[in-house]
Parts: structure tokens; sequence; C-alpha cells
């Protein structure tokens, strides 16, 4: 590890975190943001990304210090409050920052690995990115081994996304399922079962695991709010499933729905 103490907001050393709220620019350098010391922690810790460098207050450097000694090539650069306030352009309470490289894009067939029971997560068109992150917190939460995402989905890798999903997009593999929803059937030829999930589903979720026995590779396919999930999807699943309601309330936020099915899927497992 190597440390450098910065002390102007100009510093030419921090010009990658002075242009790292751009999303173009983040997309061109191959690199997302990750915000706050326990998500810096997680990073640092065992995640499957590089670090590139950290920029953290004096105080976030010496509670950070277990892993970023773990990090011989890591850079540190350390400065006062208000210079992170200047860089980053907002009042910035989090005390420190890490800019990591996203790597090669992962390919949909290294989710799709053989053997046991798996479950995989699949998102058509979800782009809120505060959602995105949070399907990918469940989706790990509930033993999924894996999220697929369509194009149209909120990158997430977004800095609202790794927030929200409290660092399990560091951890869990996401990959992007560019043919949809053609590439649908490659799960359906892997042996998964495609389930949709909707509020107007033919089968209540709580029969699967009773009635019905849950599949052994399942794929539960989730869609964005109000428009739900694309017709043309929907129409490969094999099953489309919904969640018990009150009467009179139509629908859940997309990210709560999921949670909701992935830990019955658990538990019925």
């Amino acid at each position: 590890m190597t440390i450098e103490c910065v002390t102007d907001p100009l510093d030419a050393r921090l010009e990658a975190y002075r242009r790292a709220r751009d999303p173009a620019w983040r997309r061109t350098a191959g690199c997302f943001v990750v915000e706050g010391r326990l998500l810096v922690e997680r990073l640092l810790g065992g995640s499957r990304f590089r670090a590139r460098s950290v920029l953290a207050t004096p105080g976030a450097v010496a509670r950070l210090r277990p892993f970023l000694d773990a990090a011989p090539d890591l850079t540190v650069y350390v400065a006062e409050p208000a210079v992170l306030h200047t860089v980053l352009s907002f009042t910035f309470h989090r005390g420190c920052l890490a800019l990591a490289e996203r790597g090669p894009e992962l390919s949909p067939a290294t989710l799709v690995a053989p053997g046991g029971r798996r479950c995989l997560l699949v998102l058509d068109r979800v782009a809120d990115p505060v959602n995105v992150g949070a399907l990918v917190r469940n989706a790990r939460a509930f033993g999924a081994a894996g999220v697929l995402c369509a194009p149209g989905t909120a990158d997430p890798l977004a800095p609202k996304a790794v927030r929200a999903s409290a660092g399990a997009v560091l951890a869990l593999p996401v990959a992007t399922l560019a043919d949809w929803p053609e590439g649908l059937e490659a799960l359906r030829q892997a042996g998964y079962a495609l389930v949709a999930l909707a509020p107007d589903g033919a089968v209540e979720l709580r029969e699967l695991g009773g009635p019905r026995p849950v599949p052994a590779r399942l794929a539960l396919l989730v869609g964005a709010e109000g428009a739900g999930l694309d017709p043309a999807a929907r129409r490969r699943a094999d099953l489309t499933v919904r969640i018990a309601m009150a009467p009179g309330v139509d629908s859940l936020n997309v990210a709560v729905a999921a949670a909701i099915a992935l830990h019955h899927l658990a538990r019925a497992d």
C-alpha cells in the first residue's frame, strides 16, 4: 500500500475522482465508484473486483487499515473532509470512497453452472438503479446463484445500485443477457424452469413447495415497475406466479416482491 497526502482539491492525482460522477466517463474508463467505509471494506476484503485507489479522510484510513495493509499494490489518497467535499462537488459524510475496475463482462454461461439446486434472478428492464441494487441484495440474501439482466436494466455498478445492494453486487455474479428474450431458451436447455412473477399470475406462489414441487433449477423473472415483464419474455415462461395480497392492492415494489418470492423458494427448496 502506498499512502499519498493531498491538500489541493485540484491536484492532478484526484482527476479521476473529480470525473467519477459522470456515468459515461466511468464506462469509458472501465471503473465504478464504491462509497463509504463498509462498502470499501467489502471491496477490499474479498470481492470479485479489484480496487484502483482509495480516497479517504485520516480517520477513515485508520479504521480501514487492516484492509488497506492487505492490498500491497493499492494507492491511498488521504485528504481532509473539506478537500473531499470540493472534489466531489457535494457534502460527503462517508469518509472514504474507492475507484474499482469493472473488469471483463461476465458471460451468462458462467452463471449457468451444472449440478445441484440453483436459483437465478432475471431482471427485465428494471430501470431504477436503487431497485436493481435491492434486487441483487435480495438475491444474495436468499441464496440465488446470480443475477441476469436484460438490456434496458440499470447498471448494477452505478453508485446508487452499489449502495442499495449493501455491497452484494461486489460478491454475487451479475451478467447481461444481451440476447433478449431469446436467450432465455439457453436457460431452459440448461435445465432451468422459467418462472415469471406477475400480479396476475395463474398460480399462487405458496403453491410451489406445496401442491407443486419447486423445480431443481429455477430462473425467477421479474419486470420493471409499471410495465412489468416483456410480453415476449412472459410467453416463454413455464409458469407465471403471483403473490397473494389483500383486496384492493394490485402490486408490490419489484424488489419487495422478489424478496418474498426468493425467501419462499429458499424455504421450500
